[in-house]
């Protein structure tokens, strides 16, 4: 044994030259840099509704809080979260991470993208980081920060799955994750590893269960792409309110070759009553060619209403131009 280790000979031992070493700290990995940049913005987000609590020989009045996270926007106090945290309240209480409870007031909201837009007063209000192009991809490292079950501010990561579309006409096609987000993380910050804001967190998958019922899926969870976000944020700021194009057509790509294939019209809508039919392919939109069905209605639905567009289609081989009007989805 000494022949192996001679240091036993000089009374080392092992604890102090084999088994034991000098680790230095700044060689582990940690986001503790990125959660500190981020987390003050995050914050808690309480909505108190007012219910009538109605029975066999009551019908008196019932209060009602719901729970979620929201994320500060600007230093002059816009918060975004989702509007199913506040919708209906009667009343909001903000509680920012250094300890300000607010009262909030609700600017606006989108029930498309499921997001709503607060406004609060407070002291050196911490706005979150934030690039005009977070450029998510597949496999990037994110994080959750938000409050659930009313923990208290809470952290969680994973990896993005699937980077979502920014574009107004595809309001469901989110960035898809493996962050762990539970009841109260609704609304909270989803960021990159340098703490800079890629998406409001928004939901877990659920499925029906055998009995009918709703079960979430573990590992699927969805967040609002961070340049959707901001662009819902700014219209509800300056209008109130979200606007978004259409003209009442589905259309598709067409492999090999530049267009795009129109697959269904809507009847009485503009694309109709303009004389769009199914089968026609759409070369152009006011001499902007066509190249992907997706940033085709992306274009569309960033077009204000009462817009005229001019459509070059290409019909059994005849090239026809068509003048037809953007109307407001919804509207």
């Amino acid at each position: 044994m000494l022949f192996l280790v001679p240091d036993l000979r000089q009374g080392g031992g092992f604890a102090e030259n084999v088994f034991s070493g000098a680790h230095d700290s700044s060689d582990r990995i940690s986001y503790q840099d990125a959660v500190n940049r981020a987390g003050p913005a995050v914050v808690n987000i309480y909505s108190v509704s007012i219910e009538n609590d109605v029975g066999f020989y009551r019908n008196r009045p019932r209060e009602r809080t719901s729970l979620g996270s929201g994320v500060i926007m600007t230093e002059s106090g816009y918060i975004l979260t989702n509007n199913h945290v506040v919708q209906n309240a009667d009343s909001i209480v903000v509680a920012v991470q250094d300890g300000q409870i607010l009262e909030a007031q609700i600017v606006g909201y989108d029930p498309y993208t499921d997001l709503a837009v607060l406004k609060i007063k407070g002291d050196n209000l911490h706005a979150i980081p934030q690039t005009e192009n977070p450029d998510v991809a597949v496999g990037d490292m994110v994080m959750a920060i938000g409050n659930p079950f009313d923990l208290g501010q809470t952290v969680t990561h994973g990896i993005v799955s699937r980077a979502g579309r920014t574009g107004l006409s595809n309001f469901v096609d989110f960035i898809q994750t493996d962050a762990v987000l539970n009841q109260g993380n609704s609304g909270g910050a989803l960021v990159d590893s340098n703490g800079v804001l890629v998406g409001i967190t928004n939901a877990n998958f659920q499925v029906r269960d055998g009995r009918n019922g709703v079960r979430n899926v573990d590992g699927i969870n969805f967040a609002v792409p961070y340049e959707l976000a901001r662009r819902v944020m700014d219209e509800i700021v300056t209008d109130g309110r979200v606007t978004r194009g259409q003209l009442g057509f589905i259309g598709r790509e067409i492999i090999n070759r530049s267009g795009v294939e129109v697959t269904a019209v809507a009847k009485q809508s503009p694309a109709a009553e303009a004389g769009l039919r199914r089968g026609d392919i759409i070369l152009a939109i006011d001499d902007t060619k066509l190249e992907s069905a997706a940033k085709t209605l992306d274009m569309i639905a960033e077009t204000k209403p009462g817009t005229q567009l001019k459509l070059q289609i290409s019909r059994n081989g005849e090239l026809l131009d068509m003048n037809v009007t953007v109307t407001e989805l919804g509207g």
